[in-house]
């Protein structure tokens, strides 16, 4: 099973744990594939700085744990679904690059509310849980 996890789900494990921590071990098992772009993981470091005031050598070491765990992907097409927000478009272009089954978010406001992108299901980590503990 393949998910991109936007930015605010790498934010809220790091800072809240719960649901969110099982995601990031499933990834780290081998139990699903993490897909992020350069630009999720920039926007992620770049957070950290400057709303939760990490300090620059913080930021990209846990950066750089998310990166291990995650297979890249540079998205070559780009979407404009998302008007109010622009920058929510990268998360569905990571998610159209990989192919994945699952986006998975806490964006309640943009993301969220589409439900399904071009066949890929949009769901909040505890749905992801759920579904996965159903299949497994």
């Amino acid at each position: 099973m393949r998910i991109v996890c936007d930015t605010n789900i790498f934010i809220s494990t790091l800072r809240f744990g719960g649901n969110l921590d099982k995601i990031i071990e499933l990834a780290r098992e081998g139990a699903i594939e993490l897909i992020t772009s350069p630009f999720i993981l920039h926007e992620f470091e770049r957070v950290l700085m400057q709303k939760f005031h990490y300090k620059k050598e913080e930021a990209k070491s846990f950066r750089k744990s998310i990166e291990k765990i995650c297979l890249l992907v540079n998205p070559t097409t780009r979407v404009s679904i998302i008007k109010e927000k622009e920058n929510d478009n990268r998360i569905l272009e990571c998610a159209l690059e990989a192919k994945v089954d699952y986006i998975v978010t806490g964006d309640t406001k943009h993301i969220l509310p589409l439900k399904n992108f071009q066949g890929i299901k949009i769901v909040t980590a505890a749905q992801f849980l759920e579904k996965y503990e159903r299949k497994g």
